[in-house]
């Protein structure tokens, strides 16, 4: 098994290697004139692998090891990316109600591109804005878990 140093240096690299993901993503949304349907779904499949990136090593490596160095910095470090995916989730109560509004336009089997997702429901701006506020707090947090974890990083397994 390889030793502790060489893991951590690759759970530090895959989720900063989650970062270009985010932020192409946040890009696509702040960039559309018009949110429709194809340009959400071309969001979802860029952040999709960022997610991937940072799930990964926080659930097969970070977690399980959280209770054997747990400290000041290293429970910091867990409420902010704790804080990370409760924000997540919260986008996602406004993302499932978007997909339920375009579910109940008939926009799955008659896909139409040019459908602003405004139009879809009377109720869609409210939705918009928990997953933007979601989407905003995740990635507040996130970078903010990750700036902690770089510096454990660096002090942990670098300066040592």
């Amino acid at each position: 098994m390889a030793d502790e140093t060489t893991l951590a240096t690759l759970a530090a690299v895959t989720v900063t290697a989650s970062l270009p993901f985010y932020l192409y993503g946040a890009w696509i949304m702040i960039d559309a004139e018009t949110v429709s349907w194809e340009v959400l779904v071309y969001h979802l499949k860029i952040i999709f692998p960022g997610l991937v990136l940072n799930t990964v090593p926080v659930v097969t490596w970070m977690l399980p090891r959280l209770l054997d160095q747990l400290n000041g910095l290293s429970a910091l470090h867990a409420i902010m990316g704790l804080q990370a995916y409760a924000m997540l989730v919260f986008a996602f109560t406004g993302i499932v109600r978007i997909f339920q509004a375009k579910w109940e336009a008939d926009l799955y089997r008659n896909p139409d591109p040019d459908v602003s997702l405004d139009d879809l429901h009377e109720n869609m701006s409210a939705w918009r804005g928990r997953l933007r506020v979601g989407v905003f707090g995740y990635v507040v947090f996130w970078f903010l878990a990750w700036i902690l974890g770089i510096y454990r990083y660096v002090t942990g397994y670098l300066l040592v």
